[in-house]
Parts: structure tokens; C-alpha cells; sequence
């Protein structure tokens, strides 16, 4: 891989929006494992969303840019008092499986020692059976701790059935 990690600027929103809501949501999500397009419609997030979350205090987006310099990869980390927050870590679906993610995943850890934080947590649709379960291969605890999908927010996307998320947590060495 030859690409690069960096953090995302506002300049990057409208590639990034591109970006997560193909993986994310509708049939380009489909070509990648990582869809949820089987029980949600709607968009995954919007450009506004995207500028907030970018311009937030204690908030940050990294990108991985490819060889080509396009913007390939991304994942939101928010630090919340001695934990961070990880969540959206996106790969574009033609993409996955070729170790994107796990760079990508590699650079929030290293961020959050940077921020002398003690663990990782991140929530994800129980459903997602398969992303748990690459998570835990790479040392996330799922916690049993259940948190409630915002069902009537079409800011989250428009859910075809019941969801709820459940926490996963990496303990920082």
C-alpha cells in the first residue's frame, strides 16, 4: 500500500461524503462487506454533518489518500475525557480487503496514545456480526453494553427493522 494518513480538512468534505455514504448505504455499498444497506436507507451522513464533525473541538477525521490521491479511506475519532471515540472507519467497497481498515485502525490507536487515552470504544449496529467479530481479532472487547439505535432520526439513515448498537473497547498499553 502506498497511500498516506492524514487528518481530514474541510477541504476534503465533499470527497469524504462521497466516500462513506458508498460504503455505507445504497448498491455501491454492496460491492464491500461492510454495507448496511440490508436493514437502512437513507444517507449515512451529509456534507454539514461532515464540516461540524471536522471543525469540533477534540474531533478529527483521518483520511488515507492512494497513490492516485484520492481519498480511499477515513475514520471519525473524538476524544471524550481518557477514552476516544472511533467511529465511520470507511474503506471504499472495491477497496476493502486489502488492508485499508487496518491501517486506518492502527493510526486512530496511535492517535489515541498521542492523547494519552486509556482505551478505544465505538458502537456498532448488532447485526454487524462480521465487523464485531474483525474488531475482536484485533483486540476490541465487545462490553455486552447496549446502547439504543436513534430509530426515528432520518439523520442516521431510515431503518427497515429494529437496531440497537452494542460498545466494543481496546484497552491502550
Amino acid at each position: 500500500m502506498n497511500g498516506e494518513i492524514s487528518k481530514a480538512g474541510l477541504n476534503d468534505i465533499e470527497a469524504l461524503n462521497l466516500l462513506i455514504n458508498s460504503a455505507y448505504r445504497g448498491e455501491s455499498s454492496k460491492k464491500g462487506w461492510t454495507t448496511e444497506a440490508d436493514f437502512l436507507d437513507g444517507i449515512r451522513i451529509d456534507a454539514d454533518d461532515l464540516k461540524e464533525i471536522i471543525s469540533r473541538r477534540d474531533s478529527q477525521m483521518l483520511k488515507y489518500v492512494n497513490e492516485k490521491n484520492r481519498i480511499t479511506g477515513c475514520v471519525h475519532l473524538e476524544k471524550k475525557r481518557e477514552k476516544l471515540y472511533l467511529g465511520m472507519l470507511t474503506v471504499s467497497p472495491e477497496l476493502q480487503n486489502k488492508g485499508t481498515g487496518k491501517l486506518l485502525l492502527n493510526a486512530a490507536e496511535e492517535e489515541a496514545r498521542k492523547l494519552n487515552c486509556k482505551s478505544i470504544y465505538m458502537t456498532v449496529i448488532t447485526l454487524r456480526t462480521e465487523l464485531i467479530a474483525w474488531y475482536e481479532r484485533r483486540g476490541y472487547t465487545n462490553t455486552q453494553v447496549k446502547k439504543p439505535f436513534p430509530m426515528g432520526d432520518p439523520a442516521f439513515g431510515l431503518p427497515k427493522r429494529f437496531l440497537e448498537f452494542v460498545v466494543l473497547e481496546k484497552i491502550l498499553v
